[in-house]
This record gives C-alpha cells, sequence and structure tokens, in this order.
C-alpha cells in the first residue's frame, strides 16, 4: 500500500507551494481520472491536495466585450449548459455533452479536462512493460502491438498514444488561452503550446511546470464561433471516446468562405489543429468539393497502423461531414 497525505488547500498560493514541495504531489479536483491512474497503479502520488473550495469555478464574462472566463472548477456539466457558451460557442457545449457520461461530466472539471493522461491499452495497464510515458526508454508496445485507438498524425517513434479529450478539442478550435498560477505568479499559455507531441520524450504531456497550478481558461470573442459544430464518431453512442472527432467553424461572406476553423480529436497526442484544411477553405464557397480537399490537406501527412489504418479515411470523411453540417451543404 502506497500511504498519502491529505491536505486541503486554503487559496491558490497555497495550492502552488504545496505543488513545489514535491514531485509526487498531485491537485484533486473532480478526480475522474487521477483516481482511475491511482487504482491501476500508473500514478503513485505521495500528497493529495485538495482543491475543490477554491473560488474557480465561476463563468464570467470578460470586460469590454473580450470573452468569456471559464473557471478551472467549472464543472463539464455546469459549463456544457451555461447560457455564454450555448450562445456563443456552440461547438464547446456540444463537445462537453459529447464526453463521457452525466453522472462523470457532474463531476469532473475543466482544469482536469485539459491535463488528464492518455487512455492508451498500454500506457494505462502497468503489466505491459513496454511503454515510454512510463517507464522511459522502454519501448511502444503499440507500435507493433493493438493500436486501434493510436495516433495517425503528429505520432513518434517513441508514442503514437492520443489525447482523450473532447472538450480541448473544441477549445484548440476556438483559440483559447489558459492561465496558470505558479510561484512567480501568472501567465498566459496559448492553447496551441499548452499540450504537446511526443516527440522522444513521451511523459511529458502538458508543457507547463508540475508546479503551478491551472486557474482558468480564457476564451476570446469570436463571432464567427456562433456558427460552429462538434462530431464525434465513436464505436457506441455514449460513454466511449472518439476514434476521430471534429471541432469545426465557418464564416461566409459574399458566398465565399471568410473564417475557417478545423480541429481534430483522436488522432493525435494532442489536440490537432488543421491549419492545412483551413488555409484551403478561406477563400473558397462552401462547397462538398471545396471540403474535401480541405479534409485531403488535413490528412496529407497522416499514417496509420495495423488496426488503425481505417482512421485516415475516417478523418476526412469526419472533416467533410462537419463542415457540411455547419454550412448547411449536402455532403456526401
Amino acid at each position: 500500500m502506497n500511504p498519502i497525505t491529505y491536505t486541503r488547500a486554503a487559496d491558490p498560493a497555497a495550492a502552488t507551494q504545496e505543488l513545489s514541495a514535491s514531485p509526487k504531489t498531485r491537485l484533486l479536483g473532480g478526480g475522474t481520472n487521477l483516481l482511475d491512474l491511482m487504482k491501476m497503479g500508473v500514478e503513485t502520488p505521495d500528497r493529495l491536495v485538495d482543491v475543490t473550495r477554491l473560488d474557480l469555478a465561476k463563468v464570467e464574462e470578460l470586460p469590454d466585450g473580450k470573452g468569456v472566463r471559464i473557471g478551472a472548477l467549472a464543472r463539464n456539466s455546469d459549463l456544457a449548459e451555461h447560457p455564454l457558451i450555448k450562445e456563443r460557442y456552440p461547438v464547446l457545449s456540444e463537445a462537453l455533452l459529447a464526453g463521457a457520461s452525466p453522472q462523470l461530466r457532474n463531476m469532473a472539471t475543466t482544469g482536469g479536462n485539459l491535463l488528464q493522461r492518455t487512455r492508451c491499452y498500454y500506457f494505462y495497464d502497468p503489466a505491459f512493460a513496454q511503454c515510454n510515458k512510463r517507464q522511459p526508454g522502454s519501448g511502444c508496445a503499440a507500435l507493433e502491438g493493438y493500436n486501434r485507438i493510436h495516433a495517425i498524425l503528429g505520432q513518434s517513434s517513441e508514442c503514437i498514444a492520443t489525447h482523450p479529450s473532447d472538450m480541448c478539442v473544441a477549445m484548440a478550435a476556438l483559440d483559447a488561452v489558459v492561465r496558470v498560477q505558479g510561484p512567480k505568479g501568472e501567465r498566459e499559455i496559448p492553447f496551441a503550446e499548452f499540450h504537446r507531441l511526443p516527440g522522444d520524450h513521451p511523459p511529458t504531456d502538458p508543457t507547463h511546470h508540475h508546479h503551478h497550478l491551472l486557474t482558468a481558461v480564457h476564451q476570446p470573442a469570436a463571432p464567427w464561433a456562433k456558427k460552429s459544430h462538434y462530431l464525434k464518431v465513436r464505436d457506441r453512442a455514449s460513454y466511449a471516446f472518439a476514434l476521430v472527432s471534429v471541432a469545426a467553424a465557418l464564416e461566409t461572406e459574399g458566398g465565399k468562405i471568410k473564417t475557417a476553423r478545423v480541429a481534430l480529436g483522436g488522432v493525435a497526442h494532442k489536440p490537432w489543429r488543421s491549419h492545412e484544411a483551413e488555409e484551403k477553405l478561406v477563400g473558397a464557397e462552401p462547397t462538398a468539393e471545396n471540403f474535401k480537399l480541405a479534409a485531403d490537406a488535413a490528412m496529407k501527412h497522416a499514417k496509420g497502423y495495423k488496426y488503425n489504418d481505417f482512421k485516415v479515411e475516417l478523418a476526412r470523411r469526419s472533416i467533410v461531414r462537419a463542415l457540411g453540417n455547419v454550412s448547411g451543404t449536402q455532403v456526401v
């Protein structure tokens, strides 16, 4: 049995101080991912710091129409149903409602969702010795193993795991900004820089330092986001991770696409923003043919493996379908 010390943080400063004391300290919010990892023996913290009493659960409008501030402890269910989110960022509301189950959404927090670890079979089960995320240098069992749910973009020879979040895919499309607090105060991290690809060091997921507390996500004002949609393709209709998901937004003017956003889930180690697809769309007419060209651009560098090669074509079709849903264009 692994002994654990439990304490409750009185304020954000106390939480960051606790994190600085030991690299094996973990923050406890909703616990929906951390407790799973602890039960499997993947995470073995020696200290849990309860942050659920901190005043970080508000969802509120930023001054001067600059967007919305989402507290790190806002529950997924509350955020999905918040009027500001449903009206201005429907893709985010849809993504949250597509994730997990109602019971888990009632517990899971915004901050925890951003920080959750991969759901790779080999990472989650210590019985498998080969996992570079758990044991650097041991190898990646998924490369030659059962890799149906694994990455087709941004992977490396060290790791082909995927990021499991739905919420994060929508935030990647919406240009969100993450706020963290550390010993030297608060700082902002653009969402595209918050998560990382595995490269030659798979154990590191987010780019922020361990001793930083995630306090909020700022969702910038984006009038085009009102015309957005989240499409999730999975093995069953509920409580399943995405094989492929697409967060899409389009703004048209004069019959041409003025603004486009395309982000993918279930395909990479981080929420995958496809600038290649967006470049193909801007200035083009919102037609099925142009959506297919954008999907081809998004998948240009995709690489499948023995059991997940189907994801490449699935992702293409999902992008076309999501863009068709947003624009009202009939696609086949």
